[in-house]
């Protein structure tokens, strides 16, 4: 799917038969992915085959030498889908009077839930605080941050700092959403203090049109969703589910047959990393040195994506989301059949992750049995590092730093800060981070402060009084009387060597983020606290495992200096220490000297860049993701690759 170009624009403002028309396309832009039920890629298997083009329009997609030779979402005016516009009492046709109301709408603090290239969006005036409240409120999403679209690049600088590097992704023709530093202030709703907004800029002719009517530069721009459900894409569901959100419906007459959210990227250390791969990157195929023919890979659970494996590619499938959500599911195993359909694949062989209790690994195990096929199973850290290796066309041992907040180990506890010795076959664990208890098991992760409880109370129980601890002044004694009960009597207390816990526990330890109200929070507002400028790091150490009590003694002493920025910037730059000095060890023994660094905490921006910049002055060569995601995005890559070298 791709941005509209500026030689549409220029029609839109010119062609008397596309002036204004808010779906303006030709063969170097517009839907794609979105439309198609099939190939080939003609008119007949898209979305567009209800629409019989006029004469204007059928001439110019059949001259070879027209621009809109065989686009096949081709229309104009006269022949193509049209706006409509609802809400209680009121419904309008047409392009101009459905803008009008959608501006009115904005500009009186209201918002409206409207149909974009992949599935709906939910939209307000994005310096409005009492539209984006209530737009939180309504949607029932606490204080995860939303998108912000700007009306052009100008408007983003004013805004937000903005890299060379950063201006490239924005301007591109996928139109992802960018990750900026904030300069100026929006709606203090729109981020809650992260420092951070996701910024867009318009890529479909409706966004320009709209802008042309609006008078405020940036509006909101988030999934049309519900809770943790996928983007909503049909009509009927929209009108019973966003109305209510929103107030207003805009929609269009043409049909989304692949959902696809909006994607998100990152500039860390000059170079792209994908937060979210869907629109604009789907279904573009990652090049593999292995023949990956007829393998299936079923992703993980959080953050879905599946792969399907043609020949020496790998087709990736669109963000899906968190398989536990029943509605995520559906649409999990409707994208599979609808992929198999599109790419004419046929599954021979299958993988997915180790840990039985996943969806995806369930639903592996049922099409073992329904298709009679063979089936692996992935450890989720060696999928991480394979993930990136794969894009490198790496084939050899490496040294693999694996770290993220879950993924079930060999051992039956729960991984997540592995340093590797792999290759796409094999792996061997050489160490991690000490095993913690984790109070509640998933309850930890959505409450940071039972982390904390957790590691000061392993390395210095009996040694303060954590009732007086100001980390601990929004939790009840009744609570931390329960957990540290839990802990002594080992109920409910899985093991985990997770990194992700170790960035909640700091987080919540230096009153950053006590209970997160969305995934992740604790660790962004740790590396969003950074702001100082340093190289020192605390004190660890590596006997076997690594121990983090001479770190978190000496973060509790300076706690009393009060200086959140300097803790925060010295503990990520402990933990980057931590990397290097393994990775010596390994390079000493074992003659390794690449380093792969995959797994959802290298999107943090400071501590992979501080991680990198260690490692290559250390002499390592170091590799990252940057085609896939290095979170659990990514996984299904490392899973069919590793299926790769075990079937072949």
């Amino acid at each position: 799917d791709i941005a509209v170009c500026d030689a549409c624009l220029a029609d839109m403002n010119s062609d008397p038969d596309r002036l204004d028309y808010p779906f303006v396309n030709c063969t170097n832009c517009g839907p794609r992915f979105t439309i198609i039920d099939g190939l080939p890629y003609d008119r007949p298997m898209t979305a567009m085959k209800v629409f019989d083009m006029c004469e204007k329009c059928a001439s110019e997609y059949n001259d070879v030498f027209d621009r809109r030779f065989h686009a096949q979402p081709v229309a104009c005016n006269y022949c193509g889908p049209q706006l409509s516009y609802i809400e209680p009492g009121l419904s309008i046709a047409g392009t101009e009077p459905v803008l009008n109301k959608i501006a009115e709408r904005i500009s009186s603090g209201k918002s409206v839930a409207v149909k974009g290239m992949g599935g709906y969006h939910l939209i307000c005036d994005a310096f409005n605080d009492m539209a984006v409240s209530d737009l939180r409120r309504s949607k029932n999403r606490d204080a995860k941050p939303f998108a912000v679209m700007f009306r052009d690049f100008k408007e983003i600088k004013k805004y937000c700092h903005v890299s060379r590097e950063e201006e490239k992704e924005l301007v591109s023709w996928r139109r992802p959403i960018v990750i900026l530093k904030q300069k100026l202030s929006l709606s203090r709703c729109v981020n809650n203090g992260l420092g951070t907004v996701g910024a867009i800029l318009p890529y479909m002719p409706f966004h320009h049109l709209l802008f042309k009517k609006l008078d405020t530069p940036a509006i909101v721009l988030t999934s049309g969703n519900i809770s943790d459900n996928p983007l909503i894409k049909e009509d009927e569901e929209a009108f019973k589910y966003l109305m209510p959100v929103a107030g207003a419906l805009a929609s269009y007459n043409r049909e989304i047959y692949n959902r696809a959210d909006d994607s998100v990227v990152r500039i860390i250390g000059g170079k792209l990393s994908l937060i979210r791969r869907s629109r604009g990157y789907v279904p573009e195929p990652v090049d593999l040195k292995v023949n990956a023919e007829g393998i299936l890979a079923l992703g993980a659970e959080q953050k879905n994506c599946f792969c399907a494996g043609k020949n020496n590619q790998a087709l990736m499938s669109q963000y899906i989301g968190d398989l536990k959500h029943v509605a995520v599911f559906d649409f999990y195993t409707e994208a599979i059949e609808r992929f198999c359909r599109i790419f004419r694949f046929k599954p021979e062989y299958l993988a997915c992750d180790l840990h039985p209790g996943y969806l995806s690994t369930v639903h592996a195990l049922r099409l073992k049995e329904k298709l009679k096929i063979p089936l692996v199973q992935v450890q989720h850290h060696h999928a991480h590092i394979v993930s990136c290796m794969a894009e490198y066309g790496l084939d050899e041992k490496v040294i693999g730093v694996s770290f993220d907040g879950t993924g079930y180990g060999t051992d039956g506890n729960i991984w997540g800060s592995e340093f590797l010795i792999a290759d796409i076959l094999n792996f061997r664990r050489v160490t991690h981070f000490e095993y913690i208890p984790m109070p509640g098991g998933d309850k930890a992760a959505d409450e940071p402060w039972r982390m904390a409880y957790s590691y000061l109370y392993k390395y210095f129980e009996g040694e303060m009084n954590f009732r007086e601890m100001p980390a601990f002044s929004p939790v009840g004694i009744e609570q931390m009387e329960i957990v540290g009960e839990m802990i002594r009597k080992g109920i409910n207390c899985p093991l985990t060597s997770g990194a992700g816990r170790l960035f909640d526990a700091v987080s919540a330890l230096i009153g950053l983020c006590s209970h997160s109200s969305f995934d992740s929070e604790a660790p962004m507002r740790l590396e969003t606290a950074v702001m100082d400028e340093t190289d020192d790091f605390y004190p660890f150490e590596i006997n076997g495992v690594i121990r983090f009590k001479k770190t978190l003694s000496e973060i509790l002493r300076d706690l009393q200096s009060n200086n959140t920025s300097l803790i925060s910037a010295k503990f990520h730059n402990t933990v980057a220490r931590v990397i290097f000095t393994v990775s010596e060890m390994i390079r000493k023994n074992e003659s390794i000297s690449k380093v792969v660094l995959s797994g959802g905490v290298f999107q943090n921006r400071y501590l992979l860049e501080k991680t990198e910049k260690l490692l290559t002055a250390g002499g390592f060569e170091v590799f990252t993701n940057h085609q896939v995601p290095a979170n659990d995005g990514g996984i299904a890559l490392g899973q069919l690759v590793v299926a790769s070298k075990k079937f072949r």
